[in-house]
């Protein structure tokens, strides 16, 4: 095992990871921007260290200033969290030709799965199903023409990134050019997809090895976005039969294979609710925010198994020998307003209560008096809740929720409070835009 690690994050993954970190008595740095300097991860850590100011390009997202942190505080591995450099195949290697250990998939295999053409076209070898798609289209015109011929409603995606952004769901020919408004097709950097409507979201957490071996720890269900950003996801899905279940994960083991994959990943798939076939999406070759929920129900502490799989060891777990222990749902807590069309609110919390209780896990990254800062993402917290049933989890989860006090900015405490009063979120009646359909003023009850 690494005697230190440095984290290229902050927030509440930096602190997970210092957390997993600490267990296995490895010793931690952080890093901080400016604007991050009292930051909860910043006071945890073994060693901390400034690498710019607040905008994210001069410092998390500066490989240099990250790698030469990494030098002055001679680490031997660097862990990326989510988000920021996590996906970049660039910074991976940069990392390795350092001299340092990258926690995460080779660079190789994360720029392979991280163009979503090439994913596509790899995933399509392999035999995994996916929705009728094009390759990237080079103007408006060639968008317009492509989608005639795959037939509406389309989606637009980016070819590299992840996370739901800048994609663009397409009805009719006018929404493609109301979507070239915001998005260039020139620089051939985006492709077409058959929109799938009421779908649900599922997706496999995988674990594989330096050695060859890949093991699945079963599905998450994240089908409650608003603006394809995950907002609340659960372990297992209600909807997925032990068969329907056998079928993807087998798919997703042959996903992390085709593209030689180690470490930990999620490949995602989306669902067709009215046939209950998988269709591919992409690998996210990370860390995922929803982690904590299959942690819950597997008692697999996926952190440490980055860590341990970075150092060389082999699987800690067979497959045979994994069990679902429960069910589990995690409340992502931003500092926005709800009622304000979810506009972030920076500020100072003035006032900091988490829930607790049994069967109730906060992971954050703020304490009364953090400043939520206006540069980057506004999670600020997560809840966890687990029971034997579904319906157990979400009750707890209502408990804790009305527990959760945060003062001086404003929280979607109280929009995850309606979502899980609504009967059909409880009759388990959802697919990607149940709040477009189900949470909106006109929505039926």
């Amino acid at each position: 095992m690494f005697k230190r690690v440095l984290i290229a994050n902050r927030g509440e993954i930096a602190i997970r990871i210092i957390r997993a970190c600490q267990e296995l008595g490895v010793e931690t740095v952080a890093v901080y921007s400016s604007a991050d300097a009292d930051a909860v991860h910043v006071k945890l850590a073994d060693q901390a260290i400034n690498i710019g100011p607040a905008d994210a390009t001069r410092s998390y997202l500066n490989m240099a200033a990250i790698l030469d942190a990494a030098q002055l505080a001679e680490v031997d591995a660097i862990h990326p969290g989510y988000g920021f450099l996590s996906e970049n195949a660039d910074f991976a290697e940069a990392v390795i030709k350092a001299g340092f250990v990258f926690v995460g998939p080779r660079p190789e295999t994360i720029r392979k799965v991280g163009n979503k053409d090439a994913a596509r076209e790899l995933m399509k070898q392999a035999g995994l199903p996916m929705a009728l798609g094009s390759d990237p289209v080079n103007s408006l015109e060639e968008a317009v023409s492509t989608a005639a011929k795959i037939g509406y409603p389309i989606i637009i995606k980016p070819i590299a990134g992840g996370g739901g952004k800048s994609m663009f769901v397409a009805q009719n020919e006018a929404d493609i050019h109301t979507a070239a408004l915001k998005i260039d097709f020139t620089t051939a950097g985006f492709y077409l997809e058959k929109y799938i409507a009421n779908a649900r979201h599922i997706e496999v957490q995988i674990v594989a090895d330096n050695y060859g071996d890949v093991i699945h720890l079963g599905e998450r269900e994240c089908s409650i976005q608003r603006r394809n950003q995950k907002i609340l996801e659960e372990a297992p899905s209600c909807v997925i039969t032990p068969e329907m279940r056998q079928k993807v994960s087998a798919l997703a083991i042959r996903a992390a294979k085709s593209a030689n994959y180690t470490n930990i990943g999620t490949v995602e798939f989306l669902m067709d609710k009215n046939t209950c076939e998988f269709y591919f999406m992409e690998i996210n070759p990370r860390i995922q925010v929803e982690h904590a929920i299959t942690e819950i129900t597997t008692g697999v502490d996926l952190v440490k198994t980055q860590l341990r799989i970075a150092s060389g060891d082999p699987l800690p777990i067979r497959q045979e020998y994994m069990k679902f222990n429960c069910h589990a749902i995690e409340c992502r807590i931003n500092a926005e307003d709800p009622d304000n069309s979810f506009l972030p609110s920076p500020g100072e919390i003035t006032f900091y209560h988490q829930p607790g209780g049994p069967n109730v896990r906060v992971d954050d990254g703020v304490c009364t008096g953090s400043i939520v800062q206006p540069y980057y993402d506004s999670m600020i917290a997560k809840i966890i809740t687990c029971g034997r049933t579904r319906g157990d989890a979400i009750k707890t989860m209502r408990r804790a929720l009305s527990e959760f006090r945060i003062v001086g900015v404003k929280t979607t405490i109280d929009f995850h409070r309606k979502l899980l009063d609504n009967p059909y979120f409880c009759s388990g009646d959802i697919d990607t835009q149940f709040i477009a359909k189900r949470m909106t003023p006109s929505s039926e009850d």
